[in-house]
């Protein structure tokens, strides 16, 4: 890392003992300089996530369709790492019809971020947000991993960003050592519980990018950063739901996300990251409300299914089910409603005759359902 780089008031450039330049970043909060575009930027993020959340509040099954936004997630901030599955990858997984899956994907570390953020929403609902909190996210996103990065644990030795084969002195970033990362962690957690009148939406683009300054983990910075960003806005009541596919916009823009982030550390331009982030706030809140609304539009045309059945309640459910998982087995389906084999299966035909449900494996056993409609709308495609 070239210090000269690195004139910067968001942080300070040091030299290690061992020889190079490693990167302190300034604990938080910085001074922002309140532009009018920053401040332009900021009131429109607030809209937009205002409106998501008040359509989250009176939807009539957000609990439902939370999961595949969760997974939408997962497959968007796993690509800006070069990780790559689809949404139907992630739900044939799940079936355990691997052979819908295409090959050469990275379907089972997708799928460890989608337990990761899983299990830090559920976490969050006991344990405040918190460096412990984001060690146990850590651990499910790297469980099964033979690399040896310690899941779970913050790094006992220095790691860099950088192009393959690079050294600490030639890469492009070098976060803090050991003992400067664990206080500059510590310091972080209060910065997020501490008393502060920086409005919510910029307290969070401060947060993700003090984390990846200090890149706490030897593999699964940006993931967990992200995650982070998504518990803070359920910790502090801004979305009542995970309903905002941040990673999305990050993903399009992946350059200039990752140029930004390191302009901040070089030059300390604070006001170019805010305002990427708060866009990109804005323009993932709209997505989710087309989304959404596009969602509560296919529920409302298949009412009459339910009218029709017999047992109301569990057509309700079984329709239900198919927000949440729109490609299933029947055996899925069975679990889900705690019924026999048979009943399930006929809930299946009903709805394969119905032309909700197509067969997608031309098997005769093992079959799974896919509900195109479904699914198109979740995946954006529709």
């Amino acid at each position: 890392m070239n210090p000269k780089d690195f004139l910067s008031p968001a942080g300070t450039s040091v030299l290690t003992q061992a020889g190079y330049w490693a990167f302190l970043p300034a604990p938080l909060p910085p001074e922002i300089n309140w532009s009018l575009p920053l401040v332009s930027a900021l009131a429109k993020a607030e809209r937009d996530l205002s409106k998501l959340a008040t359509l989250a509040d009176r939807f009539p099954f957000p609990q439902l369709v939370t999961r595949s936004f969760v997974l939408r997630e997962a497959i968007f901030s796993s690509r800006i790492e070069g990780l790559h599955a689809s949404l139907a990858d992630l739900y044939a997984y799940e079936s355990a019809q691997l052979s819908l899956m295409k090959p050469g994907n990275h379907v089972r570390e997708v799928y460890n971020h989608v337990r990761s953020l899983e299990f830090g929403l559920e976490r969050v609902k006991t344990l405040p947000i918190s460096l412990r909190l984001l060690r146990e996210s850590h651990a499910r996103l790297l469980e099964g991993s033979s690399s040896g990065l310690t899941p779970g644990e913050f790094r006992r030795s220095q790691n860099w960003i950088g192009a393959v084969g690079s050294t600490p002195s030639t890469a492009i970033y070098v976060p803090p050592p050991v003992d400067e990362m664990n206080t500059r962690l510590d310091q972080l957690e209060k910065f997020i519980h501490s008393e502060t009148e920086i409005p919510a939406l910029v307290r969070a683009g401060l947060i993700h990018y003090q984390f990846e300054a200090i890149h706490p983990f030897l593999d699964g910075n940006g993931r967990i950063g992200r995650s982070l960003m998504i518990l803070l806005l359920g910790e502090w009541n801004l979305l009542p739901q995970p309903l905002l596919n941040l990673s999305v916009y990050f993903e399009h823009y992946r350059q200039e996300y990752h140029d930004l982030l390191l302009a901040v550390s070089q030059k300390g331009d604070w006001e170019a990251w805010l305002r990427f982030f708060l866009c990109a706030v804005s323009t993932q809140a709209n997505e989710s409300l087309v989304q959404l609304e596009r969602l509560q539009a296919i529920r409302t045309i298949y009412e009459p299914l339910v009218d029709a059945e017999r047992n109301v309640k569990r057509m309700e459910q079984v329709l239900d089910f198919l927000f949440m998982q729109p490609i299933l087995s029947v055996r899925q389906l069975q679990m889900f409603l705690g019924v026999s084999f048979p009943i399930a299966q006929r809930y299946i035909d009903s709805l394969v005759s119905a032309g909700i449900l197509q067969e997608v494996t031309g098997q005769a056993r093992n079959r799974v359902f896919r509900a195109n409609e479904i699914f198109q709308a979740l995946e954006g495609l529709a």
